[in-house]
């Protein structure tokens, strides 16, 4: 009787153990369920915001939607940051930059901004021509030094989060506080008006080129991200885009 009982419990306990582990797998299944949906679901807002696009949810489109380009002109000596500086009169001076006031909630300090701080490259060709980017656009007041390889901003009134020391194109983001800018408060502070259709003192179709794609919006919204090479033409022929190679420090 001794055994039938101890039989009889062997057997309950198997079958509870049997009923736990069919728990547990029903359990599994469900959550794994419910992750499967979640990620699905996580991807399919993904494509809808950034309209299944690379780049961070930026407008991009392969270089090829522009056709043939004409190749790229020489790019010219190096200047004072090891960036080539466009043989070329610049697209527009800096007479009617900002000389002080908030721009775009960008401020004009006594000294450089070093929390937050990267770099851009800017590259603009008008008729398949080059144009410079000039010095000192957000340095009012600018003050240059000379060296074996050109001038060089070094001081000024003060200096906007935005700025450049040399005509290379290289635009520098020197800021207290972390955020995106924009190649439009880079405009606002040159003084220069930016869109679709109009660059500088430039009018007609404005294409842009971000870091080797089509960039498909409004050019003022594109992003001044770390080491981004941005090309910036208008009129014909348009030009392949021109990459540099970003010296140490930069």
């Amino acid at each position: 009787m001794s055994e039938s009982r101890e039989s009889a419990r062997e057997r309950i306990a198997r079958a509870r153990a049997e009923q736990a582990r069919r728990r547990r797998r029903r359990i599994w299944l469900a959550a794994a369920g419910a992750a499967v949906v979640v990620i699905a679901a996580v991807v399919a807002i993904t494509l809808v915001v950034t309209g299944g696009s690379s780049g961070g949810g930026l407008p991009l489109a392969p270089l090829s939607t522009l056709g043939s380009l004409a190749p790229a002109p020489p790019a010219g000596p190096a200047g004072p940051e090891g960036v080539p500086i466009p043989a070329a009169a610049p697209l527009a001076g800096t007479e009617t930059a900002a000389t002080g006031q908030p721009v775009d909630g960008i401020s004009c300090q006594t000294s450089e901004q070093t929390l937050f701080h990267i770099h851009a490259h800017l590259t603009i060709f008008v008729n398949g021509a080059a144009r410079q980017v000039p010095a000192a656009i957000g340095i009012p007041g600018a003050q240059a030094t000379q060296s074996a390889q050109g001038p060089f901003i070094q001081s000024g009134t003060c200096f906007y989060w935005l700025h450049t020391h040399a005509a290379d194109g290289i635009i520098h983001i020197e800021s207290p506080v972390q955020r995106t800018y924009t190649l439009g408060n880079f405009f606002d502070i040159w003084g220069q008006p930016l869109g679709p259709d109009q660059l500088g003192p430039e009018s007609g179709h404005v294409v842009a080129i971000y870091n080797g794609q089509v960039y498909q919006g409004n050019p003022r919204d594109i992003p001044l991200t770390a080491q981004a090479q941005i090309q910036l033409q208008v009129g014909t022929p348009l030009v392949e885009p021109q990459q540099i190679t970003f010296p140490s420090g930069l």
